[in-house]
């Protein structure tokens, strides 16, 4: 006798007469003859007896179809099998409709999500069809009742759902400096170590690429410039022995001469041991400079995943203040401000310029001079971004300026916005740590459902209330997330989990990697602060004291209850100002769907970017700066404040110091600038012009608008999802 039954989906439920009686009804009402009542529950009686104490679903029907058979109505077991024919087919056409969108690449949502992904290749085709097939796998038997019903009804989204089953993180921080100095193997590759500045150069690339594959997130370098300084001393003793093998001299005092500085200059006039180290040191700037362009060139070029995306990659530098580290430095910026190719912003790695007092941003600062240099360069090319070491919550206790390897205690940041720093479980530091796996809260649809309260104080409180009970169901989502992470194998990410991750080194091929990711972070984002606001209390935060004290009420509570969650489940939780890109329209289109064109709310594509003031809102860098700061201390997930310039920015490099000014002020910690950048898609060409619509150099008149997305840049707006688009349409400048 049946007692239950066991659903498509994998969940058991009680067994229902009525649900059965109710499918024989309605094919029986397609015949002429119409229902039988009597044969209805004679049918029903003897599946219920025959049946096994738990049966499948399709047991259940095959049953039915066989005594409809034996009945005196086979017309109605032939309109029984139709209907299950149909509703099969209805179960499939969602999965077939959205393999045709891709199959005939189509500009859609789905084939934008990621605008860093081609999915018109190939081999961008082919993730998709895993990608598309594997969320609905993740949605029946990875994921609790709760959280499938949060996700179903629009509150709750996870990110990289479809890399789940996987078991990866999202991403690391590479301690490069194991890397270079013990090797690696990749592949069916094995690297020894480097000894010149192009050998590291190219492995830094292989690290970050060979890690892209094994993880579902971005790749950063905490410390590029400290990591990479030791190769330029090294590219400068082979080129004095170079020196050495043309001239039969033996030239070992000059191996370790203390420059101040790697500069090149004219060789006439000069004589003796001064000729030849300012000879090997242009030889050796030289070749920093060609390695540091080939770098950047293989960066936008070297495919991971596949071949269909380019590394997701960022690197950290500005406070080596050796001279091989400011050489380092300095090349660096010189090949990004030249450009790639035709002279073409390179859109990756993500630059991100460490500002620090004393160090790198005053004037009497040692490399003050190399800061200048950044913000020309970001002037002209959006990057670097700039971390700001000196915000209240970057600090770290250990820093010492005097310290050669203070980097380990210096903020790293990665990708548009994720920053791993303080760690309950080890060492407080970026450096071979990561997030592990976030998920997005959207608090619109929480204040849109409280909307109708008409007491302003009681509309707050249920909202909290409703807050909290979503916080708590996204807290337990990603501990069960991490429960299933924690059960791979070391032999699952080879290179993550033998060098890079921190504490993997100890970890054996066979060894599940639980007594290490506890170091990584797991974040809770959250989209919309502005909207949930208007929803609220009827004002955005960017222009009402009343809505700005009620935007950080809110983040400071879900940043409490992170911390509580980190108490209670042993983990690193912390609140993310989610960058949203492919999730930017998607909660808007469901809650535009069941509650209706609402001004200021959902007559829009698109949400606002977490704690972000509308880019629609006409106001200052100051009072912008004024608004989202206050919010970075709460986001230490991850977050990033932009500004949006006027023009040519390409001569103005002050524009850009003014920018870091304002992060210095107002506690903020991660921002970049946005400013016109025009690119021509056949030759490279570009410039700054407010609208180029012909190529002066090839004639074309397909040119497309350099745009940063969330905070990283897009080569073409062309990959942009639809709501992305209606964003980038609606940004004002801050002025």
């Amino acid at each position: 006798m049946i007692q239950t039954v066991v659903k498509r989906d994998g969940r058991v439920v009680g067994f229902n007469r009525e649900k059965i009686a109710a499918a024989i009804r309605k094919a029986m009402l397609t015949t002429e003859k119409g229902e039988n009542e009597t044969l209805i529950y004679q049918i029903v009686d003897k599946v219920e007896m025959k049946g096994n104490e738990q049966c499948s679903v399709e047991e259940i029907q095959d049953m039915v179809e066989v005594l409809l058979m034996g009945s005196t109505r086979k017309e109605v077991a032939k309109s029984f099998i139709a209907y299950r024919d149909k509703r099969s087919i209805a179960r499939k056409a969602k999965t077939r409709e959205v393999f045709l969108e891709i199959l005939e690449a189509k500009n859609n949502d789905v084939t934008r999500e990621n605008a860093n992904m081609n999915a018109d290749t190939p081999a961008g085709m082919m993730m998709k069809f895993a990608s598309e097939t594997t969320k609905p796998f993740v949605d029946d038997y990875l994921l609790s009742d709760a959280v499938r019903q949060a996700v179903k009804g629009n509150y709750l989204h996870i990110h990289d759902k479809d890399y789940y089953p996987t078991k990866s993180l999202t991403c690391v921080q590479h301690p490069l400096d194991k890397i270079l100095n013990n090797g690696f193997v990749a592949g069916h590759g094995e690297s020894r170590p480097a000894k010149r500045i192009e050998t590291a150069s190219i492995m830094a690339c292989i690290s970050m690429e060979t890690t892209q594959n094994e993880m579902h997130g971005g790749q950063a370098i905490p410390a590029f410039d400290f990591y990479l300084a030791p190769f330029v001393r090294y590219t400068y003793i082979e080129e004095v022995k170079v020196l050495e093998n043309l001239t039969g001299n033996d030239l070992k005092h000059l191996y370790d001469f203390p420059f101040d500085d790697y500069l090149t200059k004219p060789l006439e006039g000069l004589q003796g041991d001064t000729r030849m180290m300012q000879h090997a040191v242009n030889r050796t700037v030289n070749r920093v400079h060609q390695a540091m362009e080939a770098f950047i060139h293989n960066m936008n070029a070297i495919h991971s995943r596949g071949g269909n995306q380019v590394v997701f990659s960022s690197i950290n530098y500005g406070t080596d203040i050796s001279a091989e580290g400011r050489c380092i430095i300095r090349e660096l910026l010189n090949s990004t401000y030249e450009g790639v190719g035709n002279g073409s912003t390179a859109i990756f790695p993500i630059q991100i310029w460490k500002k620090k007092r004393g160090v790198s941003y005053l004037p009497d600062d040692p490399n003050y001079d190399l800061y200048r240099l950044s913000c020309k360069v970001a002037a002209k090319r959006f990057f670097p971004n700039f971390v700001n070491l000196d915000a209240s919550f970057n600090h770290h206790e250990k820093w010492n300026p005097e310290d050669p390897k203070r980097y380990l205690y210096e903020i790293a940041t990665m990708g548009c916005r994720t920053r791993v720093f303080e760690n309950r479980f080890g060492e407080k530091t970026s450096i071979g740590r990561g997030n592990l796996s976030f998920s997005t809260i959207n608090i619109v649809r929480l204040a849109l459902e409280c909307r109708d309260i008409e007491k302003k104080s009681e509309r707050i409180e249920r909202f909290f209330a409703k807050l909290d009970d979503l916080l708590e169901i996204t807290a337990k989502q990603l501990c069960d997330r991490y429960e299933f992470q924690k059960t791979a194998l070391a032999k699952q990410f080879p290179l993550l989990m033998s060098s890079l991750w921190m504490g993997s080194e100890a970890l054996k091929p066979s060894d599940t990697i639980a007594s290490v990711i506890n170091q990584g972070t797991l974040g809770i984002g959250f989209i919309g602060l502005a909207e949930c606001l208007i929803a609220l209390i009827g004002q955005h935060h960017g222009e009402s004291e009343e809505a700005q004290q009620l935007g950080l009420r809110i983040v400071t509570y879900m940043r409490d209850r992170a911390n509580e969650f980190s108490d209670r489940f042993c983990h690193n939780f912390s609140i993310l100002a989610t960058p949203a890109e492919g999730l930017s329209g998607r909660f808007t289109r469901r809650d535009k769907k069941d509650f209706g064109t609402i001004p200021g709310i959902t007559d829009k594509e698109y949400y606002t970017n977490s704690n972000h003031v509308p880019v629609y809102y006409h106001c200052s860098p100051k009072h912008k700066a004024e608004i989202e700061g206050p919010y970075h201390n709460l986001t230490r997930g991850g977050h990033i404040f932009y500004v949006e310039m006027d023009g040519d920015a390409t001569h103005n490099p002050q524009a850009i110091m003014d920018i870091v000014d304002l992060m210095d002020k107002y506690d903020i910690g991660y921002c970049s600038v946005n400013h016109n950048r025009n690119r021509c898609m056949d030759c490279g060409y570009e410039d700054a012009q407010k609208k180029l619509d012909k190529c002066p150099c090839c004639g074309s008149t397909n040119i497309d608008r350099l745009q940063r997305i969330t905070g990283y840049l897009v080569g073409a707006t062309e990959r942009w999802n639809k709501a992305k688009l209606a964003e980038l349409h609606d940004r004002v400048v801050h002025k």
